[in-house]
């Protein structure tokens, strides 16, 4: 049965369907929409037609007007009076003009007749001394016809501006519009020139004035649009303008459209802030008219003078001071409405900020006339609102990805050539001329010497330069200058050419903030009365208590250093460096004390040397010391690279070693500090100038040291983490993170990556050896088996072949030399020699190899010219056959020895061993390769007289398998002479081509093969002379005590052995070189291990060598004959059983002596 239908009630009777109330009202609802929308429909399309019908109606009657208009022209050939002119020629005229091309935005053929007409009539009329027939005497008439010229005339200055906009002379379209531009703007600027109004008389003339300034406040203000139409038409020139002359069209639309916009400028009155139209009028030349790009190159030369008057610049500056936040987000408007062409154009605020470096100065390179600022500029505002822009202009750079890290800049890779280096150190790079200037180019004034003297000369005057009446809004202090806004100013001018100048960077103005007479010693102070503010000039003594004992181990060495140079030239450079750095005479006369060694400063006093405003990082800096520290660092660290060591420690400039190791103490807190805590994005320029700058010290101090250890240890002498941790948290980073970016490795990762040097010496080479077995052990994990077995390396080696035989083995296994090697010896009769290897084979092998590899007869390696002998590379080499490639492989023999703890008695140059570790090597440290050419360099660097005397150029001759040959340090070398303005790049290319570049593909192979087994990292721990004493071992001397307790005895000897006890009374007794001699007798190698006999592997042994002696004999005082040998591979001492202590030293003394070993037994 069917359910019972609903209830439904129908509302519209019987006869309709029966439908829901919801239904119902959905369908009422779509019905009045409909008829709402059907409605609004018609009055649109009524509202369409209505505008329409207006348009075409004003069109129609616009052009009837037009054409009545020419007829009237055409016959009116009588007099013009100002009547007719305002009531019955300019009426129609403008409405035509503005119904049929202004709201059209487009001039038609038939409009430029009517317009050229108009314009010449006007000026007709205005050239008339008739005051009936002179238009602008108008403005001194009545009320209703001043009301009515101000209005015409505002109409015409709109037209005029609109024509601007329009003229286009880069295509042929445009033509035709040029001439009409041309009389346009010559009527507009005659129009807003009250000495152009030739019927003005002395009792309407204030009149007029009041007149014209209303037209010229109307055209500097928004409704005017005249920058808007400036900025469109100077933005459609091409090259410069050549104004020869003066009546090119172009010139002249040029020069009337710049006086234009500067009018309202030099009405406003900037001093009365009921005048908005003027701040207006200035703020809107600032947005639209010195942000257009190249605009110095596009104008004549001729009218930039008028760019650069104070009366322009000084408003600009003082408005762009008062309005900043406002100016630069209208221009920052400007960039947003853009169509960007491409990823990297440059903003509006990087014009602005280019085209006013640009304006402020001038200069004449083509007559070599140095460059100035413009007479009467506001300096202190002048560098308040370079600074305001340089600062918007980098965040800008920050924010589109722009700014790159300054330290990958400047960084100076061991590949860098002579040419590089010359332009890092002088900045001697020659770019091709071109009619369009780079966009560097504009900054040129900022990295003159001039510049920047003029600059610091404002904080030695009180100097307030105002406009007419003093600024609103208390800017009284912007008109002085201190070295902190010099400060800030170059801060913020390095970040930006480290960015734009991808070549050479801010070298170019590091070049000035470096030799600027006094400037680096004025920031010094500054910073010192920044970061000790409670400490006084004279409290330094007391602060540096802890250097007074403290002496330089090396001050023999810049004393010969000293006898090279003629006491006269010394004493003129010494002048010149006194100059450079603004110090007297007096300051360095004294010369400098010879003190006691280090070792008696006093280890408590490390404390001194941790700087507690620092101990924050840049965090708990100021912004204002942060900048100061900041521009430091990067002008020391420049300075740095071409401060010889008789400057720094001898003529001590720019500073003293005192004012050194407080430096020291300040950049080594800051940058521990700054890692420890972590760095922030905007303290990143100021850290790498800072580590940048702290690592060239620490170099220097590393090869002649002028710092306590203390100091070096200080900031981390409390919170230092323990090996375990620090060496967890710098392999699981490195795993992860480039081993260069070092300062976004967080916190403890960086600073044992940057500053390696805050951890005592053992502790790092702990860490190096926990490095390692980390490294084991993830290869045990692997899968690598270590022991012997089947993953093991089996070599076969003939006596007296070892070099070839191993080179010819080992050298394609790469990484996997890291696997235990069992060494199988052929003597030199050709006979297998009996033993198995169980590491002592190995490490014998590993000892010999060395030993006849870097032997200077084998011809892979050299000796340095100085007393040590050093190793390193020998240039010979290339031309050897294989010759680079066995250097490669040494590189993985020396590895493999560092990975297994196996010293090697051998030492490489200091210059070598920067090459190794990725660093570059300068001009000082030639001393300790070849200290004679080091002298000669020094002497021409020093020379009193004419450099042309001496007849050198720019090339250097090499020696190999008997023939010279000739290498030019830059291009066309042989003919570039050395003179007294080049002998300093000169003396640098010498240095950099013998230190860098002649051993450059030599060290590379080694650090190829070293790295195979040894990462890079690891190697960074470290500076040169500690890797030396990381190969081969510690002091020149042993611990008796040490060695005692990690001995182990054999063959039936124990502690108690009298013949073992007699050992230990002779060993202390040894001189400490007959120690060293015992233990290379027995180890092979003359040091004792970093850490202790305990690393020593294998173990320290004594072995009981028995011999019977006859009882007669014994009782005759005689006592064992045989010798002491050794078994090196097994580092093990084969002692007979010696009953006197006599005989026991005597035997020994002879046996270490004897350069023999395991022959002996």
């Amino acid at each position: 049965m069917d359910e019972p239908r609903k209830h439904q009630v129908s509302l519209r009777g019987a006869s309709a369907k029966e439908i829901t109330r919801d239904a119902l009202l959905v369908r009422v609802f779509q019905e009045r929409e409909l008829r709402n929308y059907t409605r609004s429909a018609a009055a649109a399309a009524i509202f369409i037609q209505k505008v329409w019908r207006r348009y075409n109606a004003t069109k129609i009657v616009a052009g009837q007007l037009q054409e009545e208009w020419e007829m009237m022209v055409d016959h009116h050939a009588l007099s013009i009076t100002r009547s007719w002119i305002s009531n019955r020629f300019l009426r129609p005229f403008l409405f035509f003009v503005t119904c049929l091309s202004t709201r059209c935005q487009k001039i038609h053929t038939r409009d430029i007749c009517c317009m050229q007409t108009c314009f010449r009539i006007l000026r007709e009329s205005i050239n008339s001394t008739d005051p009936q027939k002179n238009f602008c005497s108008l403005a001194v008439g009545t009320q209703e016809e001043r009301r009515v010229w101000i209005y015409q005339a505002r109409k015409l200055i709109s037209l005029c501006l609109f024509i601007l906009g329009e003229c286009d002379n880069s295509h042929r379209a445009g033509q035709d519009v040029v001439p009409l531009t041309a009389l346009a703007m010559r009527f507009a600027v005659v129009l807003t020139d009250l000495k152009s109004w030739k019927s003005i008389t002395d009792d309407n003339l204030q009149d007029a004035e009041t007149a014209m300034k209303d037209l010229v406040q109307f055209m500097g203000s928004k409704r005017s649009g005249l920058y808007n139409h400036v900025r469109i038409y100077i933005k459609k020139l091409g090259a410069r303008i050549n104004c020869s002359g003066s009546t090119d069209d172009r010139f002249l639309i040029t020069a009337s459209a710049l006086t234009l916009a500067l009018r309202p400028i030099h009405i406003a009155n900037l001093n009365d802030p009921d005048h908005l139209d003027g701040h207006y009028a200035t703020e809107q030349y600032c947005v639209l008219v010195l942000t257009i790009p190249w605009l110095t190159q596009r104008l004549p030369a001729a009218l930039l003078p008028a760019l650069q008057h104070k009366s322009i610049l000084s408003p600009c500056f003082r408005t762009l001071l008062i309005l900043k936040e406002k100016i630069l987000k209208e221009i920052s408007e400007v960039d947003q409405g853009k169509v960007v062409s491409h990823s990297k154009e440059m903003p509006q605020v990087g014009w602005l900020l280019a085209n006013v470096l640009c304006l402020a100065s001038v200069s004449d390179n083509n007559y070599g006339i140095p460059g100035k600022f413009i007479q009467g500029l506001d300096y202190a505002s002048y560098i308040h609102a370079v600074t305001i822009l340089s600062e918007n202009f980098i965040n800008w750079l920050e924010n589109s990805g722009w700014l790159r890290k300054e330290s990958q800049e400047s960084e100076i890779h061991s590949e860098t050539s002579a040419e590089s280096i010359d332009t890092q150190l002088f900045g001697t790079l020659t770019t091709c001329e071109s009619l369009k200037m780079s966009y560097i180019d504009f900054y040129k004034p900022v990295y003159q010497q001039w510049h920047l003297m003029k600059l610091l000369s404002l904080e030695k005057e009180t100097f307030v330069h105002r406009v007419d009446n003093p600024p609103p809004n208390n800017l009284g202090s912007l008109g002085k200058c201190d070295l902190l806004d010099v400060a800030y100013y170059y801060s913020y001018m390095l970040r930006i050419f480290s960015v734009l100048n991808p070549v050479v960077g801010s070298l170019s103005v590091l070049n000035v903030l470096s030799f600027t007479p006094g400037f680096l010693v004025n920031l010094w102070l500054a910073l010192e009365r920044s970061t000790f503010p409670g400490k006084s000039h004279n409290a330094e003594d007391n602060f540096l208590s802890g250097n007074k004992t403290f002496g330089n181990k090396n001050d023999g060495v810049t004393e010969r250093k000293q006898k090279v140079v003629s006491k006269d030239g010394a004493n003129k450079w010494a002048v010149a460096l006194h100059k450079i750095t603004g110090k007297s005479d007096v300051d360095y006369t004294a010369s400098t004390e010879v003190q006691p060694s280090h070792n008696q400063v006093y280890e408590g006093s490390s404390d001194v040397w941790d700087i507690e405003p620092l101990r924050h990082g840049p965090e708990g800096l100021s912004k204002d010391t942060s900048c100061l520290l900041h521009l430091f660092s990067a002008s020391y660290s420049h300075l740095l690279l071409v401060l010889d060591d008789i400057e720094f420690y001898e003529k001590q400039v720019p500073f003293t070693l005192e004012q050194q190791r407080r430096i020291v103490s300040v950049l080594n807190t800051l940058v521990y500090n700054a890692l420890s805590h972590g760095i922030s994005q905007q303290n990143i320029p100021l850290m790498d100038a800072a580590i940048r700058c702290l690592h060239l010290l620490y170099e220097r101090d590393c090869r002649h040291q002028f710092c306590p250890p203390a100091l070096w240890l200080s900031p981390a002498k409390k919170n230092r983490p323990t090996i375990a941790v620090a060496t967890r948290t710098r392999e699981v980073l490195s795993a992860t993170i480039r081993s260069d970016d070092a300062l976004t490795l967080p916190k403890m990762g960086s600073v044992i990556t940057t500053t390696p040097h805050v951890f005592p010496f053992e502790e790092r080479v702990e860490m190096f050896r926990e490095f390692i077995n980390t490294d084991k052990a993830s290869r045990r994990m692997a899968g690598e088996v270590l022991g012997p077995g089947s993953r093991s390396v089996e070599i076969v080696i003939r006596r007296g072949h070892i070099v070839e035989d191993g080179f010819q083995q080992l050298n394609s296994l790469g990484s996997r030399l890291k696997s235990n090697i069992h060494v199988s010896f052929v003597s030199e009769s050709g006979l297998p020699e009996a033993g198995l290897d169980y590491g002592g084979l190995s490490k014998e092998f590993l000892t010999d190899i060395s030993k006849a590899a870097f032997s200077p007869a084998y011809g892979l390696f050299s000796q340095t010219l100085t007393s040590d002998r050093l190793l390193i590379p020998n240039t010979a080499a290339r031309f050897i056959e294989n010759g680079i490639q066995m250097i490669e492989f040494l590189g993985r023999v020396v590895g493999k020895a560092l990975y297994e703890g196996i010293l090697l008695d051998y030492s490489f140059s200091h210059v070598f061993v920067q090459k190794l570790l990725g660093r570059y090597s300068f001009l000082d440290e030639l001393s300790t390769l070849d200290p004679e050419l080091y002298r000669n360099l020094m002497y021409v660097k020093h020379y009193d007289g004419d450099v042309k005397e001496l007849c050198l150029d720019f090339t250097v001759t090499e020696e190999a398998l008997g023939k010279r040959h000739i290498i030019e340090l830059k291009p066309g070398g042989k003919d570039v002479y050395v003179t007294n303005e080049n002998k300093l790049q000169y003396v640098h290319a010498i240095a950099d081509y013998k230190l860098n570049r002649q051993i450059l593909p030599l060290s590379n192979a080694f650090y190829r093969g070293l790295t195979d087994l040894i990462a890079p990292s690891w190697l960074k721990l470290f500076n040169a002379s500690e890797f030396n004493q990381l190969l081969s071992g510690g002091k020149h001397d042993i611990d008796v005590t040490d060695l005692r307790n990690n001995t182990r005895y054999t063959g039936g000897y124990t502690e108690g052995s009298r013949a073992i006890k007699i050992f230990w009374e002779v060993i202390t007794g040894f001189e400490p070189k007959e120690r060293c001699m015992l233990l290379k007798f027995v180890t092979s190698c003359s040091r004792a291990p970093l850490l202790g006999f305990k690393y020593l592997q294998p173990t320290f042994t004594i072995h009981k060598v028995a011999c019977d002696v006859p009882l007669w004999a014994t009782f005759s005082g005689q006592d064992v004959d045989r010798l002491p040998s050794a078994s090196t591979c097994y580092n093990t001492l084969k002692l007979p059983t010696y009953k006197r202590t006599g005989t026991m030293r005597s035997k020994l003394l002879y046996a270490i002596n004897s350069n023999a070993g395991f022959e002996l037994s």
